[in-house]
């Protein structure tokens, strides 16, 4: 079973996500001396206020997000008996640094990413990888012509549905480590793919990684 987030999540949760900066008394005293006039507020009222502007901003700004909106779409998938070779070079011409693996109803079952060919290879990255084969004694054991995807996929995948909105998204890319979600329908077949760089760069979210 993949998990899928309930796509009916409350979006009055974005404020979660998205947190207040805390102001101290002499951060609001400060800025008060600098508006022209008297004011005739508490510092509690300033911040009262700064909470419900805080609130109407994350509604304005992401109040109508959907993970449908951002999701690329026209993604052909992985299954799971494909072998891993040909994964790779469905990877390759794809351009994505990971794949959805479906099965034969298009229900996602898995994901397979690039970390996952480095975990069967036994290495964390690249670089070792390149630096294991420079080495006159390496020798790739691993057959990956005769291993399957299921073997090596990250299952269950995490999925969000297309209607799923800021919070629930930006929670499901907490919970993945990899570069991309796929999106589901409430069947779990697959709909598309919503990528972290899109996210990050649609609403300015460098500090998500």
């Amino acid at each position: 079973m993949h998990d899928t987030p309930n796509n009916n999540a409350d979006n009055t949760s974005i404020d979660d996500e998205v947190p207040e900066m805390e102001l101290t008394d002499g951060d609001i005293l400060d800025a008060m001396q600098h508006i022209p006039g008297y004011l005739d507020i508490s510092t509690d009222d300033f911040r009262t206020i700064y909470h419900l502007a805080h609130r109407h901003a994350v509604g304005r700004l992401f109040g109508n997000f959907s993970a449908g909106s951002l999701m690329r779409v026209g993604i052909a998938p992985l299954h799971p008996g494909m072998h891993l070779d040909e994964a790779a070079k469905a990877l390759v011409r794809s351009g994505y640094k990971a794949l959805p693996v479906v099965d034969a109803n298009g229900r996602v079952v898995g994901i397979l990413t690039e970390n996952d060919f480095l975990r069967r290879l036994n290495v964390e990255t690249f670089l070792q990888l390149l630096l294991s084969m420079l080495d006159e004694a390496f020798e790739l054991k691993h057959r990956c012509h005769e291993t399957p995807v299921s073997e090596a996929m990250t299952s269950p995948a995490i999925t969000v549905g297309k209607d799923a909105g800021f919070a629930e998204t930006i929670a499901a890319f907490h919970r993945h480590d990899g570069r991309s979600i796929p999106v589901v329908d409430n069947d779990g077949r697959l709909l598309g793919l919503l990528l972290r760089k899109d996210f990050i760069s649609a609403y300015h979210l460098e500090n998500l990684q």
